[in-house]
């Protein structure tokens, strides 16, 4: 009976919650793509329903609204992009400096390479909401990690706050090198906006470094 019973649940060799992250995935990729090629401001639930190939039921089944959608598409782009820039780093070896370049030659590769989701991940998250800025201030703070780890002891004091603006520069610099070398499409070769990207990070790598030594 209980055999039965599973073999009624599944559909397509999925069952129901399978099928219904399967769906989310599709909306996730459609709005990758839509926004891409039009922004976020410009496409309907609709068009992005449409896109995926759904109804809008199966939309709101995943999504409290398109802003959520951003979200979530924003979200997938970046863990990704994460994901490979760790992998990169650490098949550099133990060099800061290997380990920065290496993550920085992945992440422009990258922005090269699929110009739609850069697109989602530079332009269109910015100036949406409170909530969509706290978003990104998240994955900001992760990038910041990845190019430069942050020593084992924490910093107190002056220290601290020395660290933390190194690190909003460091990060401000090498978005503002991405949004204009994108816009541009790409005039430079990906190892010279990796060369210019990486003296903006070594000052916050060597900082990082001293510290480390001197503790």
């Amino acid at each position: 009976m209980a055999s039965s019973s599973r073999k009624a649940r599944l559909y397509g060799g999925m069952d129901a919650e399978e099928r219904r992250a399967e769906r989310r995935l599709r909306l996730i990729d459609a709005a990758i793509e839509v926004y891409g090629e039009v922004g976020y401001r410009v496409p309907t639930v609709k068009a992005i329903c449409e896109a995926a190939e759904l109804t809008e039921r199966y939309f709101y089944e995943s999504f409290a609204n398109s802003e959520a959608l951003l979200i979530a598409a924003y979200n997938h782009v970046v863990g990704h992009l994460h994901e490979e820039m760790i992998a990169a780093a650490a098949a550099a070896g133990d060099d800061p400096e290997a380990r920065l370049r290496a993550a920085l030659t992945l992440y422009f590769t990258r922005l090269k390479q699929h110009p739609k989701p850069a697109r989602v991940f530079l332009l269109e998250i910015s100036g949406i909401s409170p909530a969509v800025d706290a978003v990104k201030l998240d994955a900001l703070r992760v990038f910041s990690d990845i190019l430069v780890p942050p020593a084992s002891d924490p910093k107190r004091g002056d220290k601290a706050a020395m660290a933390t603006l190194l690190s909003n520069g460091m990060v401000g610099a090498v978005i503002s090198i991405a949004l204009r070398w994108v816009s541009k499409q790409y005039p430079q070769a990906v190892e010279d906006v990796v060369a210019i990207a990486a003296s903006f990070c070594r000052v916050a790598l060597t900082e990082t470094n001293s510290h480390t030594i001197s503790t």
